[in-house]
């Protein structure tokens, strides 16, 4: 029997840095790459749930969500398996964490930055970062040393990396593309990367530098199987079935499972924009009817009336010939008591 757990699985990374606040920080700080000012100290978990403001807007759940002393935001995710949408979901996380930190009457200088960790178990596709020649505020930005494995996202101007607007980070570390030998002068983030790629079922013997630092290996010491019970350990190995399944698939079909989804989404909105659209449309068609159908309708009013007052003036006519009330009413059209009123 494996004497540990993989840190990777859903299960013990949430018990490491779920419950854990000085292995997140050191995890956050290392790979972060934070250092003096920029350091955190402490933090505070939040509710993993990123909960919508209506209940017509979209309901996500994130591995990891902490807020610092600072008030800035930190969102971890452990990625097992690649899909189209998640680029999507990430973006969609960080820009709300962005938006909803303010309360009613609050100032919006009082927002603070956010930063999504995103640890991918595949490496990303090829196109992934798509390139372009207009402005975008998405941007790639690499100041690290391990930029083949690393990618870190800002808000700044295209082909200006000085031009920068604080507030969202995203990073996205490819963990089967790390090498230790690559990285220089990052002792912590290169421990704790190994701790994520080295550790598994299949470990005997931890590396000495690793149990040589007290944060790793409290890490590892967490992952220890006989610390997890019969249906935690059965929850275990029904998480890595499911990856199992999902990376032996093949990558057209989860392109195309991905393309049907988008499709999805893109009918949804289609079909919104179309109702608009048609609601306009008959809407015009609905008045240029409603003018024919009045004209017309004008018309005949004004027949009926000019058809009135003559009848009303051969009357008055009459009357002033000395012919009596009946006679008037019955040669003219007009009722008795109308000829009376005249």
């Amino acid at each position: 029997m494996s004497k540990y757990l993989d840190p990777k699985a859903d299960l013990t990374f949430k018990r490491v840095f779920g419950e854990h606040k000085e292995l997140t920080i050191s995890f956050l700080n290392s790979l972060l790459d934070f250092s003096g000012d920029e350091r955190i100290c402490s933090i505070e978990y939040q509710t993993p749930e990123m909960l919508p403001d209506t209940s017509a807007r979209k309901y996500s759940i994130v591995d990891v969500k902490c807020t610092d002393s600072l008030q800035r935001q930190f969102i971890v995710e452990m990625q097992m398996v690649w899909t189209t949408d998640f680029l999507k979901r990430i973006l969609h996380n960080t820009t709300q964490a962005y938006s909803r930190q303010l309360r009613k009457g609050e100032d919006y200088a009082s927002c603070m930055p956010v930063y999504t960790l995103c640890l991918l178990n595949e490496n990303l596709p090829k196109d992934t970062f798509k390139r372009t020649e207009r402005p975008v505020l998405l941007a790639e930005r690499s100041p690290f040393d391990c930029s083949d494995f690393m990618h870190v996202f800002r808000l700044m101007e295209e082909g200006s990396p000085d031009h920068v607007i604080e507030g969202l980070n995203i990073v996205f570390v490819e963990l089967k593309k790390f090498n230790p030998s690559t990285v220089v002068y990052k002792k912590m983030m290169v421990l704790w990367l190994r701790y994520l790629t080295e550790i598994d079922e299949n470990t005997s013997d931890v590396p000495a530098e690793m149990l040589a630092c007290a944060e790793i290996r409290q890490a590892i010491d967490i992952l220890e199987r006989s610390a997890y019970t019969d249906a935690q350990l059965d929850s275990y190995d029904d998480f890595w079935d499911g990856v199992r399944v999902s990376l032996s698939l093949d990558p057209d079909y989860r392109f195309k499972k991905g393309l049907v989804e988008g499709e999805a989404v893109g009918m949804k909105k289609g079909e919104a924009v179309g109702m608009k659209k048609g609601e306009a449309i008959g809407m015009k068609k609905g008045e240029a009817i409603g003018i024919k159908k009045g004209e017309a309708i004008g018309v005949e009013k004004g027949r009926a009336e000019g058809a009135k007052a003559k009848a009303v003036e051969m009357a008055k006519k009459m009357l002033s010939k000395g012919f009596d009330k009946q006679t008037v009413a019955e040669m003219s059209g007009l009722t008795v008591a109308e000829v009376e009123r005249l």
